[in-house]
């Protein structure tokens, strides 16, 4: 007994209004279900469309070919050379399709089963996507819902319109959900592709940490104060920056609230996590003595090439700066998203002394003076020999200790010998004599590869193709050619 026409619309509606799916998903997937079906009864290893008419419930069949290059032809059942297709419409192109109405299959019972089941493979699809749709507005944000089992260590979380999983590793350590357990969490991806619910969220985020004081603090939600960063280490302590945008709002005792309020609610909410509220600075120095609390520092060095810092403390305040097991200096670090090294003034002024006594032997060496004058240049902040040669003469002048006389000839050497390292590096550069005169080499292809490192013909005789080529664009052949040359006096 064949499946009716009826019977093809009945199923579009019912199942349309038990998966809260548009009726032309169903369509879609029934003609997808009947196509396949088609060509599993046809004997050629065809190609095949089912149109169903939406208004009656009957359905069109069309055999599919696709147009392929003539040197490509491989499935004739399925495919079409471009040439003969051309030879009945000139315009076709390569990757069109070309369809020819072909007897419709009658479906009977078996082939409705197997048809069913794509049917319903299709229908997951769907509610996957219309999942992924109405929740893709949602990420990196909250979501609220309610264990509704655990699985393997993952909690399975019941968002009333759709179900997430809580993995294992995204939970707060020792935290102990239970089936029943109503939570809060971050929505943190959605996976469309996972056979396990797709919308996966976290509870460890420093994100998820940021949307709880944004939903607890109401001058967060409303832009009266920003939250900037959080760093955490989940179930234990969280350092959060904070800034106010209203002078007459304290940033701090916002988020605090009224006898520890709300910064309690969102420790409850995280297992009972401590969250330092630390006031945001443009001052980089104050705010990682800020990021620091409640360790008190004596001072800071900062390198602005590596982002790193060196955070002095005296001796009792050392191991409160490290914190247990190091986590306050790391929160603070990842807070701030500066390197902090922390040493006691003892270790800093023993470090000062050595990167001290390393630029005094510099400047000895470099400019040919002795040591008591190299010492005197260290000490008055003078680091490079650009400082020396190019700084206003005045403030070298400054230095009690140095005559004018003695100041001209510091500049000249070091200008001096500026001048002949800049010379250096650019004679560094230009190719040898013999690289210029090889065989099959010319000058601008010489100059490229002396750039690169290649100076001479032995350079390039030790090459290989790919290194030549990550050099200089010329054609493989061409770059295996040159070292060939380079190579031919090994051969004499």
């Amino acid at each position: 007994m064949a499946i009716t026409n009826n019977e093809i619309l009945l199923m579009a509606e019912v199942v349309s209004r038990e998966k809260d799916l548009d009726k032309e998903v169903i369509f879609k997937a029934i003609e997808a279900a009947l196509a396949t079906a088609t060509r599993k009864w046809h004997a050629d290893d065809i190609d095949a469309r089912v149109s169903i008419h939406r208004d009656t419930g009957d359905y069109d069949s069309y055999r599919v070919w696709e147009v392929v290059a003539d040197d490509l032809l491989e499935f004739p059942d399925r495919q079409i050379s471009l040439s003969e297709a051309q030879e009945s419409d000139e315009d076709i192109e390569v990757d069109d399709l070309i369809e020819e109405a072909m007897e419709k299959v009658e479906f009977g019972r078996i082939a409705a089963q197997a048809a069913k089941q794509v049917i319903m493979q299709k229908v997951r699809e769907a509610e996957r996507h219309q999942v992924a749709e109405r929740y893709r507005e949602k990420m990196d944000q909250l979501v609220s819902g309610t264990v509704k089992r655990m699985d393997r260590g993952n909690a399975i979380i019941d968002l009333g319109d759709a179900e997430a999983v809580l993995i294992k590793n995204e939970m707060i350590p020792r935290e102990g959900l239970r089936p029943g357990d109503r939570i809060r969490a971050l929505l943190k991806e959605i996976d469309e592709e996972a056979r396990r619910p797709q919308l996966i969220l976290s509870r460890i985020s420093p994100q998820f940490l940021i949307e709880l004081f944004k939903l607890e603090v109401p001058e967060a939600g409303e832009g009266i104060i920003d939250i900037l960063g959080a760093a955490r280490d989940p179930g234990s302590r969280a350092k959060i920056s904070v800034r106010s945008n209203d002078s007459n709002v304290d940033p701090v005792g916002s988020c605090v609230g009224i006898r520890g309020s709300r910064v309690q609610s969102v420790s409850n909410e995280i297992a009972g996590e401590r969250v330092d509220i630390i006031v945001w600075s443009e001052n980089i120095a104050e705010f990682v003595i800020q990021a620091l609390a409640p360790a008190e520092v004596e001072s800071i060095y900062v390198d602005e090439d590596t982002d790193s810092m060196d955070v002095v403390v005296t001796e009792e305040n050392l191991s409160r700066a490290i914190g247990r097991g190091g986590q306050n200096v790391r929160l603070a670090s990842e807070l701030t998203g500066w390197e902090l090294n922390l040493m006691t003034d003892k270790d800093a002024a023993e470090k000062q002394d050595a990167e001290q006594q390393v630029l005094v032997e510099k400047f000895m060496s470099l400019l040919d003076i002795d040591e008591n004058i190299a010492v005197i240049l260290a000490q008055e902040g003078f680091n490079t020999l650009e400082e020396i040669a190019y700084v206003p003469k005045q403030e070298i002048l400054e230095i009690e200790e140095f005559e004018e006389e003695l100041v001209d000839e510091l500049r000249s050497r070091a200008q001096d010998h500026l001048l002949t390292s800049a010379i250096a590096s650019q004679e560094a550069k230009e190719p040898a004599e013999d690289l210029l005169n090889m065989e099959g080499m010319d000058e601008d292809t010489a100059r490229i590869l002396a750039s690169g490192g290649v100076r001479t013909m032995e350079d390039l005789a030790e090459c290989a193709v790919d290194e030549v080529l990550d050099i200089i664009d010329i054609d493989k052949g061409r770059a295996s050619e040159l070292i060939m040359t380079a190579r031919a006096p090994w051969f004499v």
